[in-house]
């Protein structure tokens, strides 16, 4: 059974840092690309970041590339998301999924509960 448990949200100002982690099972996790995803309220959920089974190669979203990081711990099965220079358009509720391709960014269709990021102005 998939698992999918997202952490490290919260309220931050404007220009401030956040540290997502995302704790996943149920698939053999170092044979996947990882990704995560946000959702604006009233808004699609759209992709923001991803990440090579091997962590050698990151994609990012236009709208966060040079501010966010994604990493991946292996032996943990774990994968972060480092988002610096925050501005009040990164809130969303934040979610990981594993990918079915890398190239795609195409997520599996179960999703975890995510976690709440705030930023104000």
């Amino acid at each position: 059974q998939v698992q999918l448990v997202e952490s490290g949200g919260g309220l931050v100002q404007a220009g401030g840092s956040l540290r997502l982690s995302c704790a996943a099972s149920g698939r053999t996790f170092s044979g996947y690309a990882m990704g995560w995803f946000r959702q604006a309220p009233g808004k699609e959920r759209e992709f923001v970041a991803a990440i090579t089974w091997d962590g050698g190669t990151p994609y990012y979203a236009d709208s966060v590339k040079g501010r966010f990081t994604i990493s991946r711990d292996n032996t943990k099965n774990t994968v972060a998301l480092q988002m610096n220079a925050l501005k009040p358009e990164d809130t969303a509720v934040y979610y990981c999924n594993f990918l079915h391709d890398w190239r795609t960014k195409k997520p599996y269709t179960y999703w975890g509960r995510g976690t709440q990021v705030s930023v104000s102005s």
